[in-house]
């Protein structure tokens, strides 16, 4: 008798794959949505901690600059001076230059202007640099020794070719010459009374 072949058996069908969920791990939606909830919260206190922060950095700052003594508004160009006091000065600047041999002192006088910013400008100019520099020395020293009085303000020392010195209502001018010549400060204040000294 022949034997029978065993019969082939037909492969198992795999049951599909179930997903498995937070449901499938025995937690309810509840508890799902409260995860989620929860982290949302995290990240709304994180950034609330944030603008919490910044907010006491900016009180800080606002703290600090309001406790740091503010700087007084710019002084005004006010100087209250008797015609005595403003012609010895006037007199002192003169001396200065013609210490050092200045070259074509002029004074012009601005109390006819009506939007004059001294009453006076006393020009004058030199043949170098070094001159400039000496000349405008003298004139600080002169004064500072017939009057007591330092300058308000002083620059051009950097290149020595107009220097300035403001004694606010006399502002002095050492030039070199061919500066003079360019600037013109004469001719800009053509209406004032000009005085040549030499």
């Amino acid at each position: 008798m022949a034997k029978k072949k065993p019969a082939k058996k037909a492969p198992a069908k795999k049951a599909p794959r179930k997903k498995i969920t937070s449901l499938a791990k025995g937690k309810s939606k509840k508890a799902v949505a409260k995860r989620s909830a929860s982290s949302k919260g995290k990240k709304s206190t994180a950034k609330s901690k944030k603008s919490e922060e910044k907010e006491k950095n900016v009180k800080k700052a606002n703290a600090i600059e309001n406790s740091q003594k503010k700087k007084p508004a710019a002084k005004k160009r006010v100087k209250v001076a008797t015609s005595a006091e403003t012609n010895g000065l006037l007199d002192s600047i003169v001396e200065g230059m013609q210490e050092k041999k200045a070259k074509n002192i002029t004074v012009l006088d601005l109390h006819n202007i009506e939007n004059r910013i001294a009453d006076f400008f006393v020009i004058c100019d030199a043949d170098s640099g070094t001159h400039v520099d000496a000349i405008a020395g003298s004139v600080e020293e002169e004064v500072m020794k017939r009057t007591g009085e330092k300058a308000y303000h002083s620059e051009g020392h950097q290149n020595s070719e107009w220097i300035l010195i403001d004694y606010v209502n006399i502002v002095v001018h050492v030039f070199l010459r061919e500066t003079r010549e360019y600037y013109n400060v004469e001719g800009l204040w053509g209406d004032a009374e000009i005085r040549t000294i030499n």
